[in-house]
């Protein structure tokens, strides 16, 4: 079954990406304005589709038990590449699987132990499949959000909360806590006083559901959400500079 994506279709999609949970169909067809029964039966199309493919919960497993989570860079053969994917979905502690189309650092294969050695167990599986790691990182922080164009069209041009980009820059949307140590200064002081880091630009930022323009005068004040732009990438300090707070 094929369905085209028209700008209702599209709200939809955005919304549930969004909040898949807290959003209903009267929510999504006051937004839109089209009947809720409209919304229910456009949901039920992309789902038949394949276009919508589920609902997840967006999991903290080191805040719900220290549990380790831990990304595999991995490469099977192309002409097995299909197969493994759905077999590593069968091991223990695989939550996610990720195929590419490319001859190496194929899979990308997220994983959650209760400790090392589950971690470790999980490698060795894979292993045994005939799949090569290629790296191993343990994860940080993951986040979601909806694919902006098919949002409202005031949202199209914000970034997205991480962005890699060429040369080892990258963007990330922040939200300044009340205790961080930029909250109250603005741009100039902070980077006067070392806050800002070499190369770290401040590109936009979002107060009461307004888009500002940074600028050397700028206060920057607990709750904003700042878009930054790294040229070196991101640091520990430069996340605790808009997040946490000083030590």
């Amino acid at each position: 079954m094929s369905i085209r994506l028209d700008e209702v279709n599209k709200r939809i999609i955005h919304a549930l990406m969004n909040d898949a949970r807290d959003t209903s169909a009267p929510t999504i067809a006051e937004e839109v304005g089209v009947s809720p029964a409209t919304i229910r039966n456009r949901i039920h199309q992309l789902e038949d589709a394949g276009i919508i493919r589920g609902y997840h919960a967006n999991v903290d497993f080191d805040a719900a038990d220290e549990m380790l989570t831990t990304l595999y860079v991995a490469t099977a053969p192309i002409e097995e590449r299909a197969r493994l994917a759905q077999q590593v979905r069968t091991i223990t502690g695989v939550v996610n699987v990720r195929e590419f189309v490319a001859g190496t650092e194929n899979l990308h294969i997220l994983t959650v132990g209760n400790d090392v050695e589950a971690i470790n167990d999980i490698s060795r599986e894979l292993t045994s499949l005939g799949i090569d790691i290629d790296d191993e990182k343990v994860v940080r922080t993951e986040q979601f959000q909806a694919y902006h164009p098919f949002g409202p069209a005031e949202i199209h041009q914000q970034f997205s909360n991480y962005i890699s980009l060429a040369g080892g820059n990258e963007v990330v949307e922040l939200t300044v806590d009340a205790d961080a140590p930029i909250a109250g200064l603005t741009l100039e002081r902070a980077a006067r006083e070392g806050l800002l880091e070499d190369g770290v630009l401040v590109v936009s930022i979002e107060r009461d559901d307004a888009v500002l323009t940074p600028r050397g005068e700028s206060e920057i004040r607990a709750g904003d959400i700042l878009t930054v732009l790294s040229r070196g990438g991101f640091t520990e300090r430069l996340f605790d500079t808009f997040e946490t707070g000083a030590n």
